[in-house]
């Protein structure tokens, strides 16, 4: 499955400069408002070093890894709902992602304009959430016009619809998070279909100065983060574009230089996944070994079909090592030989980082 993130933000806090950081591509970054028109996209390998461990017990001639798709979205202003700015396209463009990447601007810097003219990281964010707020209202106000016109036969499923979205309504006339309601909902299709803005999951990005300095800003978005339990990943958005654009044996002297362990971008993909509830697993031989995405807690069979439908359709049974007995006996014949390879039938709940060759007929 694919995994597709917004960038979004206030205009010119750092977003394309995140951009390019994660894809390398030299978007341009300028130090004025609505420098994205169009959202840009970039392709991101998750990082993840039991690939490579894996791919090198098994000698593979080729790796390929999960990947994440990146959206750097035009900045939003104030009013963007009733259309002002780039308006209903920018909120479009965030309707076809799966999470937001909220870059929050948390250092002084007056060569660096701000489009209101002040760092405030919370003001900010509850700009954009008001926004996305009431593009929901009238996606949901919609809605409720069209079903209304189709309910007048007593359509029971219509009107539980109905009362769905009178819920939210409510929910959002209150400034309540959406998120709650819908994770305790049992019946989740008819409200996934809507394309709800504020229910996506987030991540906050505080954009701070090259000496990585906690302010009061970086504070106050900690405790709003808190709030709608959501992370805060802290970066200098500037110092992680020139990791990106060093060498393989530069980069490494650079991040410890920095006084960081890795790049923020690590953890920024991975935090997405996190936030997804999404999980990997590996098919690995000679000619390849490659890392597959799938939502915790899948069943072996629909695992299958990620890789391709036939799978599905004929699974069998699911070959599968464990990746820590995959590596400890240093792959499949020495974890068959510990007897701690499994043959796993379709109720098998497929674990992160298992090692699986799907077995099937058709």
């Amino acid at each position: 499955m694919s995994l597709k993130c917004g960038i979004v933000g206030l205009p010119n806090v750092g977003k394309s400069t995140l951009f390019n950081a994660l894809t390398a591509s030299n978007i341009d970054a300028e130090n004025f408002p609505f420098c994205t028109i169009e959202p840009n996209h970039g392709i991101v390998e998750l990082p993840d070093e039991r690939l490579k461990e894996v791919s090198n017990i098994s000698k593979s001639e080729k790796m390929i890894a999960a990947t994440v798709e990146f959206v750097d979205i035009a900045g939003l202003v104030e009013g963007a709902s009733k259309g002002e700015g780039l308006g209903n396209k920018f909120l479009g463009h965030i309707r076809e992602t799966q999470a937001i990447i909220h870059v929050v601007r948390c250092f002084e810097n007056d060569e660096i304009t701000h489009v209101n003219n002040k760092i405030d990281p919370i003001s900010d964010i509850e700009i954009i959430e008001t926004e996305l707020i009431l593009s929901d209202i009238e996606t949901l106000e919609k809605t409720k016009e069209k079903i209304n016109r189709k309910a007048k036969s007593g359509n029971k499923d219509l009107l539980k619809d109905l009362s769905k979205i009178d819920d939210l309504l409510n929910l959002l006339a209150k400034g309540e998070s959406l998120k709650k309601f819908l994770e305790n909902e049992t019946d989740n299709d008819f409200l996934t279909s809507l394309g709800l803005l504020s229910a996506k999951p987030i991540i906050y990005v505080a954009n701070l100065n090259e000496d990585m300095e906690a302010n009061d800003g970086l504070n106050r978005l900690k405790e709003k983060a808190l709030e709608t339990n959501s992370e805060v990943i802290e970066m200098c958005n500037q110092i992680e574009f020139e990791i990106s654009e060093l060498e393989n044996e530069s980069r490494q002297e650079f991040i410890e230089s920095v006084g960081l362990d890795e790049p923020g971008l690590n953890k920024l993909i991975r935090s997405a996944f996190k936030i997804l509830g999404l999980q990997t697993f590996f098919t690995s031989g000679p000619k390849e070994s490659r890392a597959w995405v799938i939502k915790k807690g899948i069943k072996a069979p629909n695992a299958a079909g990620v890789i391709h439908t036939d799978f599905k359709k004929g699974f069998i049974r699911a070959e599968t090592i464990a990746y820590k007995d995959f590596i400890q006996f240093n792959g499949e014949q020495g974890a068959k030989g510990q007897g701690k390879w499994r043959s796993e039938g379709s109720d098998y709940e497929v674990e992160d980082g298992d090692i699986i060759l799907f077995r099937f007929n058709v």
